[in-house]
């Protein structure tokens, strides 16, 4: 009897252990004290993980929580901006760098600056690369396509469209080029397409303040009104169509980006006006998406410069 009991409550602890490791990191906010009593719950953030393992949602719909921004030159240049903020909170013990001007610009618009322990900050946030800092800001709003087609930057009209872009990467440094050179703003399709979240954010180093993003029902139809509004649509391509340098971009231009490893879907791609692409020496025949978007914005730039 002593034996079976002993071997029971092995088991038990053994199950529990399997349980602590699964979850012990996704525990709820707010439930420490079920925690300590053993009872551990899967958080919002394992769940989306394990559905995307499981392959029943796309990655792109893990995002950070909503209007949560983390990161010194992230926040800086929100600030800088004019976006609305609830709060910021900053780590104790945190200084240096850009964090005095933070502060400075956060007791000019009376924002609430909240300092709280570095782990209670990387809990919030999700992850501890936030630079001792993290707010909590209204989430960017979409804009209209036209607004973006009215949007004057003093320079020749000059859009992207991402097709079905997925890697929120990508999308924040094609934001921090598109800002660089002058683009009126960004489009993106509703459905298969990563939206703007915290990460996006975050690897546009500031610019996704600067940059209007429309999202549209269907990229198609877009490029449509586009093309009624004067706009030439250039399309990316790995192997079809001219050498981008040998294209002319002087006009009004929407250059479409495709998604990763796959390139341009077939009916945007037949929607295009021209396609380009750009020369491919090595075995591995694709670019980063937000590599060749460089590529070709900075072409344009040079031919209107």
């Amino acid at each position: 009897m002593e034996t079976e009991g002993r071997g029971k409550a092995e088991a038990t602890g053994k199950a529990e252990a399997t349980v602590r490791k699964d979850y012990s990191y996704g525990r709820e906010r707010g439930t420490r004290g079920d925690s300590r009593q053993g009872k551990w719950h899967k958080s919002p953030r394992f769940e989306a993980k394990q559905r995307m393992e499981q392959g029943t949602v796309e990655p792109q719909e893990e995002a950070a929580p909503s209007g949560l921004l983390a990161g010194r030159h992230s926040i800086l240049e929100a600030l800088k901006a004019g976006r609305p903020f609830t709060k910021i909170m900053v780590s104790i013990g945190a200084s240096g760098g850009s964090l005095a001007e933070i502060l400075a610009r956060a007791k000019e618009t009376a924002i609430v600056v909240q300092w709280v322990p570095r782990e209670s900050l990387t809990e919030t946030v999700g992850h501890a690369h936030h630079q001792g800092v993290a707010a909590y800001i209204a989430p960017f709003d979409y804009v209209d396509l036209d607004d973006v087609i009215g949007r004057s930057t003093g320079q020749t009209p000059l859009l992207i469209l991402l097709d079905e872009l997925s890697d929120p990467y990508n999308f924040g440094a094609i934001l921090r080029t598109a800002e660089a050179v002058g683009v009126q703003g960004v489009v993106i399709p509703k459905r298969r397409s990563v939206p703007l979240t915290e990460t996006v954010v975050k690897a546009s180093a500031g610019a996704a303040a600067y940059v209007p993003v429309a999202r549209v029902p269907n990229l198609v139809q877009a490029m449509d009104i586009l093309k009624q509004a004067g706009y030439w649509i250039f399309g990316t391509d790995v192997s079809d169509g001219t050498a981008y340098t040998q294209a002319d971009f002087r006009g009004p231009v929407a250059l479409v980006v495709g998604a990763e490893g796959k390139g341009l879907g077939r009916l945007v791609k037949e929607h295009c006006d021209i396609l380009v692409h750009l020369p491919m020496l090595g075995e591995v025949q694709s670019l980063n998406a937000s590599v060749a978007a460089g590529v070709v914005l900075y072409e344009i730039l040079r031919q209107r410069t």
